[in-house]
C-alpha cells in the first residue's frame, strides 16, 4: 500500500534530507510533493536519483490530497498550516518546536517512547524532538532501563547546520575570510562563529538559560521520564554537520562501564566506538550520512559507582531531524495508523 506524502520546506537542507530518506529507505510512496513558500515556486528539487520534482507553493496546496505531512518550515509556518492540514484528515510529522509541549501531541523518538504514538489521534499532529535531544535520549533510554537515572549534565557541541542553510554559509564565508583579509559582520549568529565556539544558542530565559537547554531539559522528560533531572550547557561550534555531547549521568543503581558497553551496543540506532587508544572514539566529521547515534569515552566516575560518563555524536539532520521524522511515519503505517486516501 502506498501514501501520498507532501513535504513542507522541500527546498531547506532538512527538508531535502527527508526527500533523500525516503527515497533510500524506500518508503512507500504513491505521490510526493515539494512545497515551500511560493518565492520558491517552480524550483526543482531531488527525490532519490532519478526523479525531480518541481516545488509547489505552501499558501495555495490542497492537504486533503495527502496522507502525511512532514512538516519543516519553522515554527511559524507550523503553527498557521499544521492545523489546516490535520483538519484534512492528514497526519502531521512537525520538526518545527511549535508542538513539542503541546499536551495533546506525542513527542516522538521511535526507538525511545514509540507507544506515545497512539495520542497523535487527538489533533493528528506529531512532534519531532529537538536535534540534540533525539540524540542524546536514544543513549539514555537502555541505560535508564537498566540502572534508573536520576540526573543528566550535559554539554552540548553544535553544528552550524541547526541553525539552517544561512548559518553554514556563514560559516564558509567566515572562515575563507580568513584567508583573504575580508571580516564580515556576522549575521546568523551573535558573534563571529569561524575558529570560534558560542555558549549561545536560541533566546535567553529569565533563569539565564538559553530556550535550547530549556527544551533538552523538558522534551527528556516528556519523552523519557519526568523525574530526570536534566541540566544542559548549549554551544555552538564551527562545524557544518554533526552534533556533539559531553555526557554525566547519575543512577539510583550502581553503573558497570562494562555493562553500560554491552547494553549500548544491543540497543536500536546505536554504534559503540570506544577503544582507549588513538582514533578510538567518533567525531562529527565521521558521521555526516550516518543514521545511528555513536557512543565513544564511556567511563565511570572515580568518585561514585552510581555515576557515567560518555560522549555521543550523531548528525542533526538526519537522526536529529529528518530521519526520526520518517521513522514516526514508518512507525504509523506498520501500526496501520493511517487511513490512506
Amino acid at each position: 500500500m502506498d501514501y501520498n506524502i507532501a513535504i513542507v520546506g522541500a527546498t531547506g537542507a532538512v527538508g531535502r534530507e527527508m526527500m533523500e530518506i525516503l527515497s533510500y529507505r524506500k518508503f512507500p510512496c504513491k505521490k510526493i510533493y515539494a512545497l515551500a513558500s511560493k518565492s520558491s515556486l517552480g524550483k526543482e528539487v531531488s527525490f532519490g536519483e532519478d526523479k525531480v520534482l518541481k516545488v509547489e507553493a505552501l499558501e495555495d496546496f490542497d492537504f486533503s490530497k495527502v496522507d502525511i505531512a512532514l512538516f519543516s518550515a519553522g515554527s511559524n509556518v507550523s503553527k498557521k498550516y499544521a492545523p489546516i492540514a490535520s483538519k484534512k484528515n492528514c497526519v502531521v510529522i512537525d520538526n518545527s518546536s511549535f508542538f513539542r509541549m503541546d499536551q495533546d501531541v506525542p513527542l516522538i523518538v521511535p526507538e525511545v517512547n514509540p507507544h506515545h504514538i497512539d495520542d497523535f489521534k487527538k489533533k493528528k499532529i506529531i512532534a519531532n524532538p529537538n536535534c540534540s535531544t533525539i540524540q542524546m535520549v536514544t543513549v539514555l533510554k537502555p541505560l535508564h532501563e537498566e540502572f534508573k537515572i536520576k540526573k543528566v549534565f550535559v554539554s552540548t557541541y553544535q553544528a552550524v547546520s541547526g541553525a539552517g542553510k544561512a548559518a553554514m554559509d556563514e560559516l564558509f564565508n567566515q572562515t575563507k575570510g580568513v584567508y583573504v583579509n575580508d571580516v564580515s559582520t556576522p549575521e546568523q549568529f551573535t558573534k563571529k562563529i569561524s575558529f570560534n565556539v558560542i555558549p549561545h544558542i536560541d533566546v535567553f530565559m529569565e533563569n539565564g538559560s538559553t530556550k535550547e537547554e530549556w527544551k533538552m531539559s523538558v522534551e527528556t522528560n516528556k519523552i523519557l521520564d519526568k523525574n530526570i533531572q536534566v541540566t544542559a550547557h548549549c554551544v555552538r561550534v564551527p562545524v557544518f554537520i554533526g552534533h556533539s555531547e559531553a555526557i554525566f549521568i547519575e543512577c539510583e543503581k550502581e553503573i558497570n562501564e562494562d555493562e553500560a558497553r554491552k547494553i549500548l551496543r544491543k540497543a536500536d540506532g546505536v554504534t559503540v566506538v570506544d577503544h582507549r587508544a588513538d582514533e578510538g572514539y567518533v567525531t562529527p566529521a565521521e558521521v555526516a550520512g550516518e543514521d545511528d547515534v555513536y557512543v565513544s569515552r564511556i567511563r565511570q566516575n572515580n568518585f561514585d559507582s552510581r555515576n557515567l560518563v560518555f560522549w555521543c555524536v550523531s548528525d542533526n539532520l538526519r537522526k536529529g531531524a529528518a530521519l526520526n521524522a520518517v521513522q514516526i511515519a514508518e512507525l504509523l503505517i506498520s501500526r496501520n495508523l493511517v487511513n490512506k486516501k
